[in-house]
């Protein structure tokens, strides 16, 4: 069969000014790489430069990446009005799609439309976005909502990273087909390996944004705890994000023997630290899925998590433990059953299996492709 062209839009992705944005879409467009022709194309403003355009055209990871820069300004009419202008551009320079796989149902994803109306190329949408989860629907402005659905009733396909997202945009008014479609995680990269240094002491770890509803204070304090009351714990902790307060506070609870605070790290180093590691901890207020769940899961280590949006679906019974939002406490008995070994988990084969077999990169590109061409089938009959 031949393989389809697919162009990957999206509002949010890696860049220059923020490399982890959207990193989760990247992602997606690799493992759909494997069964279609793929190239992305990315609009982001940017205060700093002089030139009203920007392009980046280059092949990253075998896909054709073009990111366009458009000179940011204080007026917002104008700037969408620049990224619009800068999708136009960037499209004329790539390949004509069979169909377009847009992201976010942000007024970026307008253009989807646009080349719907224009070229009668279908387009299907993934979902990620917490201002659309219910519990946050109240504090979304009017506007965001009515945009959203709009782009969707145009969509072949919504496709929600998490049943809880899905629930959601029903409960929005979306009435689009949809199905769940998972972050992918890329299995060949976090995989089972011995740990590279013994230890006698239980080894947590965290990876985050580590923006306050992540509460990755919370962690060090009840890691703090539990070493104060004698038990033998580590603490790995870390990400793209405000890291300096963390080291303050490990340095004024003196704990800088058994916590380590670390900056933004790549893929693959995200990967050594969970296979040198035995538990993730997962401490967040809100998560619309939650990648580094099933990363974990790859490497074969348990994930103790709030039971929260979409990260709720994936603590699964011998594989993880979940805990209530906010309740400080339980996070400290949980970790304290932890160190005295009262939980029995899978081992680490049978859990990465679970993730191998769902969410992996050749399991999510199949789900992808068995929706476009219900897509396109209906686009040719229509």
């Amino acid at each position: 069969m031949k393989r389809k062209k697919i162009l990957f839009i999206s509002s949010w992705f890696p860049n220059a000014l923020e490399p982890t944005n959207g990193n989760f879409v990247q992602r997606h467009a690799e493992a759909v790489s494997l069964s279609c022709d793929v190239e992305i194309l990315h609009a982001i403003g940017n205060f700093e430069q002089e030139e009203l355009y920007v392009y980046d055209d280059r092949m990253i990871n075998g896909i054709r990446t073009l990111i366009i820069y458009y000179k940011n300004s204080k007026n917002p009419v104008q700037n969408f009005l620049r990224r619009m202008k800068a999708y136009f551009n960037g499209f004329a320079k790539l390949n004509t799609p069979d169909l377009v796989h847009a992201n976010v149902l942000h007024n970026n994803m307008l253009f989807a439309v646009y080349l719907k109306k224009k070229f009668k190329i279908p387009f299907v949408v993934t979902e990620h976005w917490t201002a659309l989860q219910k519990q946050n629907l109240s504090r979304t402005s009017g506007n965001i909502k009515r945009i959203a659905k709009y782009i969707a009733k145009h969509a072949g396909y919504i496709l929600p990273v998490s049943h809880n997202l899905k629930d959601s945009l029903k409960e929005l008014g979306i009435t689009t087909p949809m199905k769940v479609i998972s972050n992918v995680v890329d299995t060949d990269v976090f995989t089972v390996k011995p740990r590279i240094e013994a230890s006698n002491h239980v080894k947590f770890l965290h990876v985050s944004s580590l923006i306050l509803r992540k509460r990755p204070k919370d962690i060090i304090n009840a890691i703090y705890l539990l070493h104060q009351n004698g038990y033998p714990v580590r603490l790995e902790i870390g990400g793209d994000g405000d890291s300096e307060s963390l080291l303050a506070l490990v340095k004024k609870l003196s704990a800088e023997e058994y916590i380590q605070v670390f900056d933004a790290i790549s893929y693959a180093e995200v990967a050594e630290k969970m296979q040198n590691s035995d538990y993730f901890i997962l401490f967040s207020e809100n998560e619309t899925q939650g990648c580094v769940i099933l990363e974990s899961y790859a490497c074969g280590k348990p994930v103790i998590s709030t039971m929260v949006g979409g990260a709720a679906e994936f603590i699964i019974d011998g594989q993880g433990i979940g805990i209530e939002k906010d309740n400080t406490d339980q996070l400290y008995k949980v970790l304290e059953k932890i160190c005295k070994q009262e939980y029995t988990f899978k081992n680490e084969a049978e859990i990465r299996d679970f993730c191998v077999d769902k969410y992996s990169r050749k399991a999510i590109a199949k789900q992808f492709t068995e929706i476009y061409n219900e897509v396109l089938s209906k686009n040719n009959i229509s």
